[in-house]
């Protein structure tokens, strides 16, 4: 099973942004996912690795939901 690691920003208030993402990976995965953790950062990270594989990184991508779960959906579907 897949596990995800959302990293995100502590000082810069990304926790809402964070709690959302993991909130639609939930939701669109379930129980496909082993775990979708929510891991304290600093310096205005905000990354998304999917088995240890990053698939977000805010200083690369364009923040899209959307776009994240279903890079994150590969994973899923490849454990599935």
């Amino acid at each position: 099973m897949t596990q995800v690691e959302i990293e995100y920003c502590v000082p810069c208030g990304m926790l809402d942004r964070a709690q959302d993402l993991q909130h639609a990976l939930l939701d669109e995965y379930g129980e496909r996912l082993d775990s979708v953790a929510l891991v304290t950062g600093d310096s205005g990270v905000f990354e998304v690795r999917a088995d240890g594989e990053q698939v977000f990184d805010k200083e690369e991508d364009e923040y899209d939901v959307d776009a994240i779960v279903e890079s994150v959906g590969e994973y899923a579907s490849a454990t599935a």
